[in-house]
């Protein structure tokens, strides 16, 4: 028998490997990086399925809805259907379906009203999981007493039919009204404001909602919002976890993103406070800040990127609801309001025509978002041993550099351009695509590894370049070598705005030396090159080094050597 093909081969380890990870426990299963670091050659085909997989699971166990749409599907042939009458209720007519209940409105006989009446959707052959989110969503939403949270009337079962019995909110839910268009400005800051208050009030009770969409704020006949849906909800003090690892609970286009990854914080009352800024940002835009063509490139979006900027998809906003709304969507905790009662503040300062907290002009508050590192600084994990390598490389090109230098007098050839652009031309040349295929083999590269890729490389194109305009100029080698600190400098200086403002020191590091070697230049002090190989070392050997700590430091925490 022929041995298979390597492609058969890689597909067929690919399979073994979601299998393997799928059949583990979640809260066993390693992180994705992990798995990309310890497979790079099947990095790329993990990072792309990953998500399906968790997607594939939820639904499979019919976990709440991980769609992009929020209107509710229709009911399969294949679902379990309620008889007409449970108990005291007459079911009436479905009003809403998620992902694990449905939602009738019936006729309470014994009192003679009307009343929503959810049903777990499988009715009488629902599995013990499913009873016992059913039972948290009732404990959770019983113990709240609030004008905007929908009351709960009732739980109880009967034929095999477990029920939660609501207050019937008569209007429509806030998904079904943004199908026909954004909101005013202050309407939709005026509705957030009531359904933040009556979040705020919930967490005071120590639950969190974690599944608020618009599809879950039921808008009553006067235009009042009511928060609905427990099903996803946690107590504080229940003493359990809320991290539920390898899951994805709620849905991608609202969610927060430690709730989508682990690694990313602790899930608490901020994801509720990211929530309502997405819910916001939809009112007055018209779509939800992360979009993407499925539930994973939604997830991908919410991980990666930041939403478009909301005056962008509607000019007619006000600077300063833009300016809630992206403290909001911080991915960051910290960097978001403090709670959702914060949130409701500043839209009421914001109506009320007084100053919001979002433009807090507070010097140490300036300098934390300036200097605070981004959620973009944990690819560096990635690039730390890489970045070390560097520091050597340059180094020694610097110290080669400075040889050449004083070998002038010795070697005429070496007051030539040509060693030089050889060493630096040529050696760069080799390193940079070897660096790169390096960083590949790795695991998947994203989007913001290669915007920092790419100031790198126009940094190295701006080193070689100046050998060749001072040949250009007739000028003498090295002559404007204090231009290296400009060039890596400015590299530098993008770095920071993408990954921290640690990177601000070492830009300006980079310039000081500029500003040296000009001295040392005119004072023919020949040894400029070689500090500046120092410093410029530096500013990729400690970066590298503080990210390849924190990495082994991971790597020990998840049991790996």
């Amino acid at each position: 028998m022929s041995e298979a093909p390597p492609q058969a081969d890689r597909e067929t380890r690919l399979a073994d490997l979601l299998q393997s990870i799928s059949d583990m426990p979640s809260d066993k299963r390693p992180p994705l990086e992990q798995l990309a670091e310890e497979h790079p050659d099947l990095a790329d085909d993990l990072r792309e399925l990953w998500g399906t997989m968790m997607v594939v699971e939820a639904v499979a166990h019919q976990s709440p809805t991980v769609t992009l749409d929020d209107q509710p599907p229709r009911i399969a042939v294949s679902d379990v259907l309620p008889p007409e009458r449970l108990g005291e209720y007459e079911l009436l007519e479905m009003l809403g379906r998620g992902g694990m209940g449905v939602v009738y409105r019936a006729q309470q006989r014994s009192l003679q009203r009307e009343v929503a009446l959810k049903l777990i959707l499988q009715g009488s052959v629902a599995r013990d999981d499913e009873l016992a989110r059913f039972q948290s969503e009732a404990e959770a939403a019983a113990a709240l007493e609030h004008p905007n949270i929908v009351p709960i009337f009732e739980v109880g079962e009967t034929q095999g039919w477990h029920y939660i019995g609501m207050k019937l909110i008569r209007g429509e839910n806030l998904s079904q009204r943004l199908s026909r268009g954004p909101l005013p400005e202050r309407e939709a800051a005026s509705l957030i404001i009531k359904v933040a208050r009556a979040i705020e009030y919930a967490h005071s009770q120590g639950v969190i909602h974690r599944d608020l969409k618009p599809a879950n704020i039921l808008i009553d006949e006067d235009g009042n919002p009511h928060v609905s849906d427990f099903g996803l909800a946690k107590k504080l003090t229940s003493g359990a976890s809320l991290t539920h690892t390898g899951e994805v609970l709620g849905t991608p286009a609202y969610m927060a993103p430690e709730q989508a990854e682990r690694g990313r914080g602790e899930i608490g009352p901020p994801c509720d406070v990211f929530s309502l800024g997405a819910i916001l940002y939809a009112s007055v835009t018209g779509r939800p800040p992360f979009q993407g063509a499925t539930a994973v490139d939604t997830l991908l979006v919410l991980l990666e990127q930041d939403p478009p900027p909301p005056r962008l998809l509607n000019p007619q906003l006000t600077r300063d609801l833009e300016m809630i709304l992206q403290k909001s969507l911080q991915k960051p905790v910290e960097l978001r309001y403090a709670s959702a009662g914060a949130l409701a503040d500043d839209l009421r300062a914001h109506l009320d025509g007084l100053p919001i907290s979002a433009r807090s002009g507070r010097f140490g508050q300036i300098v934390n978002k300036v200097f605070r590192e981004t959620h973009y600084a944990n690819v560096l994990e990635r690039w730390s041993v890489l970045w070390m390598w560097h520091a050597v490389v340059l180094l020694v090109m610097c110290v080669v550099t400075n040889w050449f230098d004083l070998m002038r007098d010795r070697w005429p050839q070496m007051d030539t351009p040509w060693p030089y652009l050889l060493l630096w031309g040529g050696g760069l040349a080799v390193w940079a695509p070897t660096f790169w295929a390096l960083r590949r083999r790795g695991g998947p590269v994203t989007a913001v590894e290669r915007h920092i890729a790419h100031a790198w490389g126009a940094s190295i194109i701006g080193v070689i370049l100046l050998f060749v305009i001072e040949v250009q100029l007739g000028m003498d080698v090295l002559a404007l070598s204090p231009v290296l600190g400009v060039v890596n400098g400015m590299a530098f200086t993008v770095k920071a705005g993408i990954l921290g403002g640690a990177f601000y020191f070492y830009a300006a590091a980079l310039y000081g030396m500029a500003i040296v070697m000009a001295f040392l230049q005119a004072a023919e002090i020949p040894y400029g090159v070689t500090l500046y190989g120092l410093v410029s070392a530096s500013s990729f050997f400690f970066p590298g080094w503080k990210y390849f700590r924190l990495r082994r430091k991971r790597q020990a925490r998840a049991g790996r050597p």
